[in-house]
């Protein structure tokens, strides 16, 4: 990424690193709530979605707390973790649209996507 040249990028640049990071907070929590509110009840469909609701809740997560880190991080890594994170979230949203009450979490899901792909922009 080459640095914003003006200040009006860089306070562009730094709203959408923002939305990302609260919108990979948002996400966690709910696949978190997700997959806690899943009853294990040994069907393949809830647990695939359980253990998405998981996975997604660690990508979002840890997502959000590189993009919260002050120091600086490495530009490939972060790259390749907004990668993962909206591939994970398309995952998730589409795995949780099939289940009755997942709205809210296929929501955050694809707001997250959606957030990270966003600033994923300004890094290329």
């Amino acid at each position: 990424m080459t640095p914003p040249t003006s200040q009006q990028e860089l306070f562009r640049f730094l709203e959408d690193r923002f939305a990302c990071a609260q919108a990979c907070g948002e996400c966690a929590r709910n696949t978190a709530l997700r997959a806690g509110l899943v009853d294990p009840d040994g069907t393949e469909s809830r647990d695939h979605a359980r253990r998405q609701g998981i996975t997604c809740a660690e990508v979002c997560d840890a997502t959000c707390r590189m993009l919260s880190d002050q120091n600086q991080v490495d530009e490939d890594v972060l790259r390749a973790q907004l990668d993962w994170c909206v591939s994970v979230c398309l995952e998730s949203a589409h795995v949780f649209d099939a289940h009755a009450g997942a709205e809210d979490s296929a929501r955050s899901c694809r707001d997250c996507a959606r957030a990270c792909g966003t600033f994923l922009a300004t890094l290329r």
